[in-house]
């Protein structure tokens, strides 16, 4: 954590170039005027003033443990807009007391019978890239203290299953180090979300994350072959089987489960071999009706692209400079045996059957695919530089079939452009579709607009009401791969069964008997009913 950002995104030596910055800036006084510009710099650390910690562990309890400022202030948010916006402005009014490093399963054992023992809430930490207040303290319920349980020492693959290709991997391992460790063997989990970088094997399966594949394998939970979880109540281990025909697989009772049940110790993992062979090819339509429908052939032919994105006009303008007003669809597959081009020319076919252009790069690093690839990375650190010039960015993303498509993306759009141009007086909504499915697409939005300085929270959760009201009246999911934690908790239980949140609380007083275990995340904090 010595080189992270302590208040935004990633390291704190990297991100835009000097000239980007400029670029964007002046990008964004062309958009919205030199007045709606309002450049700050963060609070500086050492003026952040936190309340004292309320509790200490006991002192039989000999596991790593800090309550220092700058490990609680790293442990409060995680990296939404509201996150970045409080960090930035040096606002921490509930950190936690006390952070703690456990280094194997018996010291996770001792700080949750301490917890119990102590009324302390307990918030298990990643990589803290949450974007939906999964790790944050909470300020309701009868928890006014707050344990974190930070796993990152809990860091390693502890086996690799060669013949089954599978390896055991515990769950503090960050994105770069687990792959480093397969490398050797020819191996991959082939997992790369946006935040790879900075989150680990425990946060995806936690939060149910979606990775680098845009059809067939989308989420993490293609690849979890068995987990262990460590509860208030016990422990929890499912066994490994390929696959199982033998009632609800317990594995997902914890996909998904955020932290409310438990937390994920360790993992068997289905891997990959490493790709040898790539190609990537980009189509530029002039009518979007074109590109959707040649996503939709493409999702549906059982080709299954390892990459398949499609990129509005203001996506494509934002993200990879075409201002053609185009709307691009990237289209990529891999393979460790056979080579791709065979698979890219029927895809490429479909496209051109589509009215799709494809236009010959005057350099590799000019491909609307490596292009996108560069935003991708970037686009984090962009959002920094745009939090300092008072700019409003932030994503929301859904999934719905392909019948209710149109609807949902107009309604979205149309709602989200209304509540922007009444709250901020202005701003763009784009839209770009980063998984697909045979039935339905993964639409990701993103939304750019002036803010007026200390009421950008307040602005940020007026317009995600009207895009998270808009999405669900258009039968969309409140989420497609972002988890519920606390921001998206009220419009989830309006989507899932009664039974089924009943059967989660019950779930919850099983595991959790105390409530302990992250309290508001996924489902209401029980003990504000007592």
């Amino acid at each position: 954590m010595s080189n992270r950002s302590w208040w935004g995104w990633g390291n704190s030596d990297e991100g835009l170039s000097k000239a980007a910055r400029n670029q964007v800036t002046q990008m964004l006084i062309a958009s919205f005027g030199a007045d709606s510009m309002n450049r700050q710099d963060p609070t500086e650390i050492g003026e952040i003033h936190l309340r004292k910690p309320q509790v200490e562990l006991a002192s039989s309890i000999t596991i790593p443990s800090r309550n220092d400022p700058i490990s609680r202030i790293t442990h409060s948010y995680g990296k939404s807009y509201k996150d970045l916006i409080r960090g930035f402005r040096g606002q921490y009014e509930n950190p936690p007391d006390i952070v703690s490093y456990p280094r194997n399963e018996n010291e996770i054992v001792q700080l949750l019978d301490w917890a119990e023992s102590c009324e302390v809430a307990v918030i298990p930490f990643g990589g803290g890239s949450s974007v939906t207040g999964g790790v944050e303290p909470s300020t309701e319920g009868r928890f006014k203290r707050t344990l974190v349980i930070d796993m990152s020492s809990m860091n390693k693959v502890l086996e690799i299953d060669l013949e089954s290709r599978s390896a055991k991997i515990q769950a503090g391992i960050f994105g770069p180090k687990l792959e480093d460790e397969l490398r050797p063997n020819g191996l991959t989990l082939r997992h790369f979300p946006q935040s790879f970088e900075f989150s680990t094997l425990g946060g995806w399966i936690a939060t149910r994350a979606g990775g680098h594949y845009a059809t067939l394998y989308t989420h993490i939970d293609d690849f979890v072959e068995a987990i262990d979880l460590i509860t208030p109540a016990g422990r929890l281990s499912t066994l490994r089987f390929p696959a199982s025909g033998a009632g609800p697989q317990p594995e997902r009772l914890i996909l998904g489960s955020e932290g409310a049940f438990g937390i994920i110790t360790q993992a068997w993992m289905r891997l990959q071999d490493r790709p040898q062979f790539k190609s990537v090819e980009s189509a530029s339509f002039s009518r979007f009706e074109d590109a959707i429908s040649a996503l939709k052939q493409l999702s549906q032919s059982g080709l299954n692209p390892s990459n398949l994105r499609l990129l509005d006009p203001i996506e494509a303008a934002i993200s990879i400079g075409d201002s053609s007003g185009d709307t691009i669809v990237l289209v990529g597959f891999e393979s460790k045996d056979l080579p791709t081009q065979g698979l890219m020319s029927q895809a490429t076919e479909i496209l051109a059957s589509h009215t799709g252009k494809f236009q010959k790069p005057t350099s590799a690093s000019s491909t609307s695919a490596n292009l996108w690839k560069q935003s991708f990375l970037k686009a984090p650190y962009l959002r920094d530089h745009l939090i300092s010039l008072g700019i409003m960015v932030e994503t929301f993303e859904t999934a719905c079939t392909w019948s209710n498509f149109d609807n949902l993306r107009s309604k979205v759009t149309i709602e989200v452009k209304k509540a922007l141009d009444a709250i901020c007086g202005g701003g763009y909504v784009s839209m770009r579709i980063t998984h697909v499915y045979p039935d339905g697409p993964a639409p990701y939005f993103t939304v750019i607009a002036p803010a007026k300085t200390n009421s950008e929270i307040a602005q940020w959760e007026e317009i995600k009401s009207v895009a998270s009201e808009a999405i669900l009246a258009s039968c969309g999911t409140i989420t497609h791969h972002h988890s519920v934690g606390r921001d998206h908790q009220s419009y989830y239980l309006r989507q899932i069964p009664t039974l089924f949140e009943q059967s989660l609380r019950a779930m919850k007083d099983r595991l959790d008997p105390k409530g302990i275990m992250n309290p508001g995340v996924l489902i209401p904090d029980h003990s504000l009913a007592i």
